[in-house]
Order: C-alpha cells, then sequence, then structure tokens
C-alpha cells in the first residue's frame, strides 16, 4: 500500500468533519428517530455478516462429516471442525460413531457403546490398565464379532472396554492396522486394503 500523504489524510479527515457537521445539523430536530434508524441497520448488516459466515460454517460441516468410498474401494473421511476424525462403523449389527486416534493402541469402547453393542459393561473383569490423558483407568478386554466400515467387514476383532467416563469411542490402532494404505493430507483421512 502507498504512503499516505499527511496533507491528503488532513484534508480528508477535514472533509468528513464537515460531512458529519451537516448531517447532525440538518437531522437535529429528529436525531432521535435518525439515531435509531442507523442503529436498525448496524443491526441489519451485523447479522447478515453473521449469517453468511454461520451459514457457510454449518454447510462446511454438515456436508463434510460423511465417510465417502472412493471408486477404487477406499474410505474418506473428512476432518472435523475439531481437527479430529470420525467414523461411524457398525459394530456387531450396530453404529458406533469412533474418533480415530492413532495414539490409542487399542479399539476402546465407552461402556454406552458397548452396551449398544450387546454387550454388558457391568458384567465385564476389567483386569486390565490402560493410560489415558485423564490419568490410569481399568479396561476389560472383549472380542468383537463382527466390524463393518463402508465394504471391508472384520471378524473377531480385539477390543477393550473402558472403565471410567468417556464421551466417545476410539478406534485405535489395533483396528487401523488392518488396512494395507493410511494417509492423512489435505484435510482428509483415507483408509484402504
Amino acid at each position: 500500500m502507498a504512503e499516505i500523504d499527511t496533507a491528503h489524510l488532513i484534508y480528508l479527515i477535514v472533509l468528513l468533519t464537515m460531512l458529519a457537521g451537516w448531517f447532525f445539523l440538518q437531522n437535529r430536530p429528529s436525531m432521535n428517530k435518525t439515531l435509531q434508524q442507523a442503529a436498525v441497520w448496524g443491526l441489519i448488516f451485523v447479522g447478515a455478516a453473521a449469517g453468511v459466515g454461520l451459514w457457510q460454517d454449518i454447510t462446511r460441516d454438515t456436508a463434510r462429516q460423511q465417510l465417502s468410498i472412493s471408486e477404487a474401494g477406499e474410505i474418506i473421511l473428512p476432518r472435523g471442525r475439531d481437527g479430529h476424525y470420525y467414523l461411524t462403523a457398525e459394530v456387531n449389527g450396530a453404529p458406533v460413531r469412533f474418533v480415530v486416534d492413532t495414539g490409542a493402541s487399542d479399539i476402546v469402547l465407552s461402556k454406552a457403546d458397548a452396551g449398544r453393542i450387546g454387550i454388558d459393561p457391568e458384567e465385564l473383569n476389567y483386569l486390565g490398565r490402560a493410560a489415558t490423558a485423564n490419568g490410569e483407568t481399568r479396561t476389560a478386554f472383549v472380542k468383537l464379532d463382527e466390524i463393518v466400515v463402508g465394504n471391508a467387514v472384520d471378524h473377531n476383532v480385539s477390543a477393550v472396554v473402558n472403565e471410567g467416563a468417556m464421551s466417545q469411542s476410539l478406534l485405535g490402532m489395533g483396528y487401523l492396522q488392518r488396512w494395507g494404505w493410511i494417509e492423512i493430507s489435505g484435510g482428509e483421512l483415507r483408509l484402504s486394503r
């Protein structure tokens, strides 16, 4: 940007001051009404700008939350707004939404998800231990009859159920290693066999 000449800046300030003074003098008898109308138009402008910005966020999130399968059978997951990748798999016939977690060793099910797929979390023996971001927790080893992701079907898959509070189940490396190729680039996670 070119340097602003001081004389031009002073000229613009004087001109704007004169225009503002003329506007207020002309509208002095109805100044209260003029200020109300200006405030309404300002709110309309801010609301429209916010609506446009939010609409772009909403449409991007709803459009990008879906798993897609390429013609070559590759699973494509878009990155969520929070930076994580989410995958909904059918486990023992029920849908379970996972956070893809390359830092987790195994598939880790929350108690709620375990219950939804037919495993009673209260009947499990929590003999294992896992170090988590929230400290150490106890885990119970389980075998999942079937996991379906896109066109891929896996049987007899090892997993653990976390005894502690968990908001979301984790899809860890124990399952991801079943895929021959994993790539994260351009805001997408791609899995193929």
